[in-house]
């Protein structure tokens, strides 16, 4: 063997051992990772979902999806977004809007042209005479402010106003140097010039001895000149002029008394759609476009339906704009953030740059598999990000594990831009989906609880829009997971579909209910408490048959009289309780008057449906208002409310609780129970009094009045032996009403 083999031989066997130890160290860290998951509890994981879902889904709005009304307090997942046509498209389509001001190229500016668009033109009008005066007296001007704000139409209305003809655009990339041997081009003669976005760097800004030279220069011909840049554009000694652009209403008006005459312009703007349209952020390009429709619809050429559409068609139009723009309009690192404000909108700002640099390095891969893809630690400034998005950066509390803190937000300026974007992006732009789904399954594994849930709410809209292929690619994958905090986003995920309206949804949890795959049952029963209170009664029959099923397991005595679900082990004990807290989450929502009704009905069929009915009341009887260790409880407020309407959910409750407080399975749980009551009656004079009537409804035999009042003489207060004062008098009531 040569010594070139016999080094070769080496190294492969150095790389095997070493992939075999990479191997090994990755499986025990998986392992490890796996012994430390738990599943959050259904009430934690139900409030991170309203705190942490985006504002565009309503997420606590709205009854609909198990949000409840318990003595006047929120307690479910609900939701109120109609987002069908916003995800799904604009059903009227009119027109593309054309190229923007920023692809303009040189050449003369027919003085037509300047004629015709002069009385569309708006601006306050002191404000723009000093514009006049100041170019007419330094001959160039510098106008600074966002695009699509009117820049180019007032850089040529302010040539027009002082009478320069002829007028000439020069190139965008023009640079500073190259200047004044643009203002002295002998062949193309001209008294007005425009630069519109001026392109700087911070290696070639616009100093003031280029806007000297260009001065000197003009003056030869008695020419003017207005150069618009962008808020960030590269300055030295220069003070721009900000640009601030006309209200909509005001360039819409104009517009239409242009187009039409005052009258029908009159009975235009007094359309509700207009109204919608001008309540939107929509730029003036936009709103002149919408002027034309409107035109349209007067003349009789399209009908209702284009003017309602056309807020939600230009919308659509921006998105399409940003990532079909090449790389040198859009980069592919300011792509990435617009999908990930759109995952994150009104999120913290911090949290959607992180993590959009994230997928912007997935993205590279995708683009490049065989360079490592490389992330700028400093670039972009937060301002033009937020001016690309056309969104707006702000303060606001965020609800924390820790409490609520103020954060830096940033959000789009219209709620429905993240919908119509994660729409385009993974039904427009397929070759993204594989960096798309390696962001979600990593931002599905983040520590952070406003993370994972973002993730479930991408993935929702990206259900909506195409359900078999994100079932597929990402819910599937989670749902069938060993770990739970992924399981926890597929149910995160579905739930939120479900409020937008996604179909299918309930079909899918009812086979997955059945399956025998343990982590697609644990998803649907987790998913059956946030939704289910729609159907309760389709609801509560699958999860019957799901605890049912359970008692069958090996673990169970065989004939459904095991040992209860509290003293079983293994996989089956957790998914009993999982049962038995969507039991909880059903009670506490707006159906729980009929999730109780049929608990009662069913209550005696057999040990397993026995056991789900009491550990779903007793893990309902442990939740407080505002989630406070010591607010009143939720079910003795319910209680009081019902019994003092003279209803039958008060008789249910008092039912629910002898049957706990009578089963040894539940006694000491219920015991428990009962006593955190009366140590919270202790402080609240109203507990204390909905709990004197409700303790005496308890005690029907002998042995239950036993049972009480053996537990009011002997508690215990929360931090020393002697019993709460509340004991006794609670006693007092108890045998006073024996």
């Amino acid at each position: 063997m040569t010594p070139e083999a016999s080094d070769a031989e080496s190294t492969e066997h150095t790389d095997n051992a070493e992939n075999t130890k990479n191997a090994k160290n990755t499986e025990h860290a998986e392992n490890k990772e796996e012994e430390q998951d738990r599943p959050q509890d259904a009430w934690s994981a139900r409030r991170d979902l309203v705190d942490h879902s985006p504002k565009s889904m309503h997420v606590g709005a709205n009854a609909r999806f198990g949000g409840g009304l318990v003595a006047g307090d929120q307690h479910g997942v609900s939701g109120g977004l109609v987002a069908g046509d916003v995800i799904m498209g604009s059903k009227t389509e009119i027109y593309h809007f054309g190229v923007s001001a920023t692809g303009h190229g040189s050449g003369e500016v027919p003085p037509a042209t300047l004629d015709r668009l002069a009385p569309y033109f708006v601006a306050e009008e002191s404000v723009f005479e000093g514009l006049v005066t100041r170019l007419h007296t330094e001959r160039v001007v510098v106008l600074s402010g966002p695009h699509f704000t009117g820049r180019r139409t007032a850089a040529l209305m302010l040539l027009h106003r002082l009478g320069v003809s002829p007028v000439r655009t020069l190139v965008r990339d023009t640079t500073p140097e190259q200047l004044v041997q643009q203002l002295s081009d002998d062949k193309h003669p001209a008294r007005g010039y425009v630069l519109c976005d001026l392109t700087t760097r911070r290696d070639q800004p616009l100093r003031e001895p280029h806007l000297l030279a260009a001065r000197d220069q003009l003056a030869k011909n008695d020419g003017y000149l207005v150069i618009t840049v962008g808020p960030t554009a590269a300055l030295e000694d220069i003070s721009p002029v900000g640009w601030k652009p006309p209200s909509p209403g005001d360039v819409l008006a104009a517009h239409l008394r242009v187009l039409t005459d005052e009258a029908t312009a009159h009975r235009l703007l007094a359309l509700p759609s207009v109204a919608e349209f001008l309540g939107r952020d929509h730029q003036l390009r936009e709103v002149a476009d919408f002027a034309k429709t409107l035109k349209r619809y007067a003349d009789g050429e399209v009908g209702e339906a284009a003017v309602r559409n056309f807020s939600l068609f230009s919308l659509e139009s921006q998105v399409q704009e940003w990532f079909e723009e090449d790389e040198e309009r859009v980069p592919l690192r300011d792509k990435a953030f617009l999908v990930a404000l759109a995952a994150f909108d009104g999120g913290p700002y911090a949290l959607t740059a992180e993590l959009s640099d994230l997928l912007y390095a997935f993205l590279q891969g995708t683009e490049n598999s065989a360079l490592r893809p490389q992330v700028p630690v400093f670039g972009t400034h937060i301002g033009k990000r937020l001016q690309l998005a056309r969104a707006d950066r702000y303060q606001e509390e965020e609800n924390t594990e820790w409490g609520p803190v103020i954060q830096s937000k940033a959000a789009f300026l219209d709620d429905r831009v993240s919908l119509v974007l994660l729409r385009e992006v993974w039904t427009g732009h397929p070759s993204a989906r594989p960096a798309l789904v390696r962001w979600l399954q990593r931002l599905a594994d983040d520590g952070r609880p406003l993370v994972r849930t973002r993730a479930a709410s991408t993935v929702a809209v990206l259900a909506y829009a195409d359900l078999p292929s994100t079932m597929a690619l990402v819910i599937e994958p989670w749902a069938t997971s060993r770990l739970f905090r992924r399981r926890l986003v597929a149910v995160n995920a579905l739930t939120l579909a479900h409020l937008l309206d996604a179909p299918n949804i309930p079909r899918i949890l009812d086979a997955w209910c059945e399956s025998d795959d343990e982590g697609m049952c644990w998803v649907a029963i987790r998913a059956y408490g946030l939704i289910g209170a729609e159907r309760p009664e389709q609801t509560l029959a699958a999860l019957r048959s799901a605890v049912r099923k359970q008692y069958g397991r090996p673990e169970s005595d065989g004939d459904g009289n095991g040992d209860g679900a509290g003293e079983r082990d293994g996989v089956g004990d957790l998914m009993v309780n999982q049962l038995a807290e969507s039991v909880e989450l059903l009670l506490l929502s707006p159906a729980g008057d009929q999730v109780l009704t049929e608990l009662l009905r069913t209550l005696d069929d057999d040990r397993a449906v026995h056991d789900l009915a009491l550990g779903g009341f007793l893990s309902a009887c442990r939740r407080r208002k505002e989630d406070e260790r010591h607010g009143r409880p939720l079910v003795l407020d319910w209680y009081a409310t019902s019994a003092a309407d003279g209803g039958r959910t008060a008789g249910g409750i008092t039912r629910l609780w002898r049957a706990a407080l009578d089963d040894r399975r539940h006694t000491r749980d219920a015991l428990d129970e009962l006593t955190s009551w009366i140590h919270t009656a202790d402080r609240d004079p109203e507990t204390e009094g909905a709990l004197a009537a409700l303790l005496p409804t308890l005690a029907g035999t002998a042995a239950e009045h036993q049972r009480l009042s053996h537990l009011l003489r002997t508690m215990r207060g929360e931090d020393s032996p002697p019993p709460p004062d509340v004991a006794a008098r609670l006693l007092t009531t108890l045998s006073a009403r024996q």
